[in-house]
């Protein structure tokens, strides 16, 4: 075998032109593999540290959505075109489902939580269709928000790194609202009109549903990560946040009971309804002295189903003693939840962030594919010039046949050459990639914008090279080599020795 390998040097370095040039195209599309990898890379971990730390948790424990739906802590994503703003149901059997957690060893920490989006206005109303309308004015112009409302003791015990700026955090029992900086300055710079501490916003529902709350500011804070990809958020006590989530009695019974109970009016007489409102001797001014409230009767339940379920919840949000051991929580959790036949599941941190880290999987899709597009191209490349490098060096091919060398030793000492120059052109390109890698990232460069902040997965442009990417991308390499030698050695190896010797 050493003296293959001496052969293979000796070789090389006799064909240094030919060898260089391939070596060049090597280095090139391991560097750019090594960089596309460990920018996805970064982009990954950024995003799992940052939502698992802040956001997420480890596990989600979410109701189960209906057919063609996904549910998310961010929303339900929909393909019922007759339901464009779906709500996140209520989770179900929430005792039952605290009794199986208890019994969990591995889960360190837990909470509830709430989420609902909304717009906010202050002192004056305006329309948000005609506002989102206007070419001037964008998505990420707009005032709107992410309302988050965790387990009042638990929440913040587990999500502790939001950084208070000013004021307060939400007190308990009150209309109180924590804001995060970029909603204020959305809101300033879209109206010319600041937000203070002590304030009053309107709150309105997302969607069709016309909901309006009023809320005080309490507070301004900024993300645990100044870079993070998450979307805006305020912070809310329960029962504020209950009332956009749609967690209403009403919603809970209907969730639980379906059609079976009628709230309709369509069951109700109408002669009953209306027979002693316009009594034939009725005249215009008693009509007037009429309490038009009556026509209704008792609305005390009807008031009683439109207030906050203060049992209901969306999302319990886990965090693990050992976060590697997730899966294998989730597997263990969702079967007994099946086993107990209760409509919920445990989810991982990334399927529970799917609005956001779905799109970074799409992006990642789409550049490894521009990455395999690229080593193809190379390794197209790589094949056509050894090609031609072996059939240069038919003759010598020959010489050796002609002296009693079999074709075994000669395909070991082609491949010996390749394996030489492929390991020699990874270690150059990884270096390569490296260097300028480090460089990249002492720029520190960050985007802004939150639509580049949710594909880049933060606001950090960087990259992070693994020991893992450079393991594989050797690999990887070492087989195109050796996928690229098969053919053009099997050829030669065709000519027959006085063929070969006859070639210059």
């Amino acid at each position: 075998m050493k003296t293959i390998i001496k052969l293979a040097f000796r070789n090389l370095l006799e064909h240094r032109s030919k060898s260089i040039i391939i070596g060049l195209f090597l280095i090139f599309g391991i560097a750019i593999v090594v960089m596309g990898n460990s920018f996805l890379e970064a982009v990954n971990r950024g995003l799992e540290k940052d939502f698992r730390t802040n956001y997420s948790g480890d596990i989600a424990i979410t109701p189960l959505p209906k057919k063609g739906d996904s549910i998310d802590i961010f929303g339900v994503t929909t393909t019922d075109l007759s339901d464009p703003f779906p709500t996140i149901p209520a989770l179900p059997e929430l005792s039952k489902i605290e009794e199986i957690l208890s019994s969990r060893e591995e889960i360190k920490q837990s909470t509830k939580l709430i989420s609902a989006q909304v717009m906010i206005s202050k002192d004056t109303e305006y329309d948000f269709t005609a506002l989102s309308e206007l070419d001037s004015v964008g998505f990420d112009d707009l005032p709107i928000a992410i309302v988050f409302s965790g387990e009042e003791d638990t929440y913040w015990e587990m999500f502790k790194n939001v950084n208070l700026i000013e004021g307060t955090y939400p007190k308990k029992d009150t209309n109180e609202l924590l804001l995060d900086t970029r909603v204020k300055k959305i809101y300033e710079n879209l109206f010319k009109q600041e937000i203070h501490v002590g304030d009053k916003l309107t709150l309105v529902a997302a969607g069709p549903a016309g909901i309006f709350r009023e809320g005080v500011v309490c507070g301004f804070c900024t993300p645990a990560n100044q870079n993070s990809a998450m979307f805006q958020i305020i912070y809310a006590n329960p029962d504020l946040a209950r009332v956009f989530a749609n967690l209403t009695y009403a919603n809970t019974v209907e969730e639980e009971f379906g059609d079976a109970i009628d709230f309709s009016i369509s069951s109700l007489d109408e002669d009953a309804m209306f027979e002693d409102i316009f009594d034939s001797d009725m005249d215009v001014l008693s009509a007037k002295q009429t309490d038009y409230n009556s026509i209704l009767g008792d609305t005390t339940l009807r008031d009683k189903m439109n207030q906050a379920d203060s049992g209901a919840w969306n999302f319990i949000l886990l965090k693990l003693k050992n976060p590697d051991k997730a899966n294998k929580v989730i597997s263990a959790l969702n079967a007994e939840f099946k086993k107990n036949n209760i409509a919920v599941t445990a989810l991982d941190w990334k399927a529970a962030c799917k609005s956001y880290t779905g799109t970074v999987e799409g992006i990642g899709f789409i550049f490894n594919l521009m990455i395999f597009i690229l080593g193809l191209v190379v390794f197209i490349i790589i094949m056509n010039t050894m090609t031609v490098s072996v059939l240069e060096r038919t003759s010598e091919i020959g010489t050796m046949r002609a002296i009693g060398t079999e074709k075994q030793f000669v395909k070991k000492l082609f491949f010996a050459e390749s394996t030489v120059l492929t390991l020699i052109s990874s270690v150059a390109g990884i270096i390569l990639a490296l260097i300028l890698m480090l460089i990249f990232n002492s720029f520190e460069i960050t985007v802004t914008n939150s639509i580049a902040k949710m594909i880049l997965g933060g606001g950090l442009v960087h990259f992070s090279p693994t020991v893992k990417i450079l393991i594989a991308t050797i690999i990887v390499s070492l087989a195109c080599s050796f996928l690229s030698t098969i053919y053009p050695v099997n050829s030669a190896l065709k000519v027959s020795p006085l063929k070969a010797l006859s070639k210059e």
